[in-house]
């Protein structure tokens, strides 16, 4: 026998009901297209369907809701980082210094996120170009589809490149032993926290992270800055 239309199903969170997609709305501020979008991408539970055009959530979503904004919001995190730290809460695990790592890994880059149009509008490049240096992996948006600030800066950069007559072939080596380079990183890494506890292993990443990247910008620059040095002394 069905449900009566009435009737709402029990989350199962001390029998409480579960909600309308309104009083979510109502309760978070998010929109609708963004909650049906967390549940595509897994950071909210599929809701109880009581027909076509019906659907219940969980009483919890509200401060999962909650959670993500603040992740987003105060920490800059993406959502694919953020489905991460759910999970991980999801297990029972104190997930603050998980969050500490994530901005060190991936820095604050801002809430904001373009699509393809806006972000050809603020870098100046055409969408042609944008797919270009996306195949060359000379882009790389953490979200599919989405640019972020650090996104808009490296695009403007690839604008000037362009202009510079430098092609997305000739640059494509940087992606190439940039791969080389993190695998030998993340070899490193691994060697280095496999056995440690969780927390442990978090702060060593943390501080592997910065050594990677000070040691990555200090010796490409002074290669580069050593090679011109001996070139102007050939020249002259």
């Amino acid at each position: 026998m069905g449900r009566k239309p009435s009737e709402r199903p029990s989350s199962g969170e001390k029998e409480s009901p579960m909600l309308k997609m309104k009083e979510i709305i109502d309760a978070t501020g998010v929109t609708k297209a963004t909650i049906l979008h967390y549940v595509k991408e897994g950071l909210l539970p599929e809701p109880v369907k009581t027909g076509r055009n019906m659907a219940y959530y969980a009483h919890s979503c509200i401060e999962r809701i909650n959670f993500i904004k603040q992740l987003q919001s105060k920490h800059r995190l993406p959502l694919a980082q953020i489905k991460i730290i759910l999970e991980e809460r999801d297990k029972g695990l104190e997930v603050t210094p998980l969050i500490e790592m994530k901005e060190v890994v991936f820095g604050q880059s801002g809430p904001e996120r373009l699509d393809k149009k806006s972000f050809c509008r603020a870098t100046g490049l055409s969408p042609e170009e944008v797919d270009r240096y996306l195949t060359k992996e000379l882009l790389i948006p953490n979200e599919e589809g989405r640019y972020d600030p650090e996104d808009v800066a490296i695009g403007r950069i690839l604008r000037l490149a362009g202009d510079l007559g430098i092609k997305p072939e000739e640059a494509e080596y940087y992606p190439r032993f940039a791969e080389e380079i993190v695998t030998k990183e993340m070899a490193i890494h691994k060697r280095l926290v496999n056995n440690l506890p969780y927390e442990e292993a978090i702060n060593v990443t943390m501080e592997l992270t910065r050594v990677a990247r000070a040691l990555r910008a200090y010796i490409i620059d002074r290669v580069f800055q050593r090679r011109a040095i001996s070139q102007e002394i050939t020249k002259d």
